[in-house]
């Protein structure tokens, strides 16, 4: 331990060496004593979201994944595909943390009011690197969890709740009244449905198995299309006739679901249509891709007229967009209901050890719907 260190613990890092390989490992790391606006988390529970797993595994292909090292300090490696390198080279050769979100129990604070009155309190952090046993960590970082939460409870309570209130602030600062969101019966999709059914919002689910589509239906959604069925298209295109919705959210990104998804907006538009225009409807349909579940290109035929838009969403770039006090309204929400709306499941509690086993990368890789991982770095 150095001299500074106050506490010393295990983190988990990443590594893309410019041999084509990827490393992950657990490093001990040295956490100094806080400065006067900041405070020391012992991080007792992080999720494993599909954003963290792209930062864990890279490009690389890890059907390649061998396992290493010891049982207290694992050592797993896996092959980046020589075509896949060049998308590696922002990152190459550099050790890096993982976690973008996690929370724990305040063991030390540096001397400002703000820090000290966080001292042994639990509180949810963002700022990476979360998959350690410590994280230092600016007082204004933490979100105080109120009473008779635990740190599982606070652990998912900023990327999945920001993201899905994220959804519902764009859709009504663009002008649109409804929304369609993809692999829809996730943690996220089904806080979505809650946030929407308490606000009031009609949204068009799509999942991609009909047993998805029951979880949502037992929680009260009115409206789920299933991909698998064949009458996906119809199903789809009668509830956004239904909703009205014109603004959608994908979590697949690849493939054609957001092409279908802007055909069904412009036909459940041209229903309604007074008059027919050859350049289709005026009313503008847009499409944000904000995950990579199906890696694949994404590939769309224009039969939705002039009006439309396909682009990119991200969390962080919204809340920035947003500006401070808005972006903080949305975290006083989610502290709120935190055990009601915002209430996430987990299908299994590991250790940082065990995040590096063959069998839960296997498991927790494929980003099946019922399978979020929460690890729990004092295990």
């Amino acid at each position: 331990m150095s001299s500074n260190a106050l506490f010393n613990g295990l983190q988990l890092r990443t590594l893309v060496k410019d041999s084509g390989e990827l490393e992950m490992s657990l490093v001990n790391q040295p956490t100094p004593a806080p400065r006067a606006d900041e405070v020391v988390v012992q991080i007792q529970a992080t999720p494993i979201n599909p954003s963290d797993i792209g930062l864990l595994f890279g490009a690389a292909d890890m059907r390649t994944a061998k396992a290493s090292g010891s049982a207290s300090h694992p050592v797993l490696t896996a092959q980046v595909p020589p075509g896949a390198m060049k998308a590696m080279a922002g990152r190459m050769n550099q050790s890096m943390p993982a976690g973008n979100e996690g929370a724990g129990i305040v063991v030390a604070a540096g001397e400002s009011e703000a820090a000290q009155k966080l001292l042994g309190k639990t509180v949810a952090v963002l700022g990476g690197a979360m998959y350690s046993q410590y994280r230092s960590l600016k007082a204004n970082q933490c979100l105080l969890l109120p009473p008779g939460a635990s740190a599982a409870d606070g652990a998912s309570c900023f990327v999945n709740p920001l993201t899905a209130l994220g959804m519902t602030e764009t859709m009504r600062r663009e002008g649109h009244t409804a929304l369609v969101h993809t692999a829809a019966a996730s943690n996220l999709g089904q806080m979505l449905n809650r946030i929407c059914q308490k606000d009031g919002i009609s949204l068009v689910n799509i999942v991609r198995k009909p047993e998805n589509g029951a979880v949502l239906r037992a929680m009260g959604a009115k409206y789920v299309c299933d991909q698998s069925a064949p009458t996906f298209m119809e199903d789809l295109t009668q509830a956004l006739v239904d909703t009205g919705a014109t603004i959608a959210f994908d979590a697949t990104g690849g493939g054609k679901l957001g092409g279908q998804i802007l055909n069904g907006m412009e036909a459940a538009l041209n229903r309604t249509a007074k008059e027919y225009s050859r350049y289709g409807s005026t009313t503008h349909k847009q499409v944000y891709l904000y995950g990579g579940l199906d890696t694949s290109p994404t590939e769309f035929n224009r039969s939705f007229g002039m009006a439309w838009g396909m682009g990119g969403w991200l969390l962080f770039p919204f809340l920035m967009k947003i500006g401070p006090q808005a972006a903080q309204a949305l975290k006083d929400r989610v502290a709120a209901e935190l055990k009601t709306t915002f209430a996430s499941h987990y299908s299994k509690e590991i250790s940082l050890a065990q995040a590096l086993s063959l069998e839960a990368v296997a498991d927790y890789n494929q980003r099946a719907t019922g399978t979020k991982y929460l690890i729990n770095p004092t295990l």
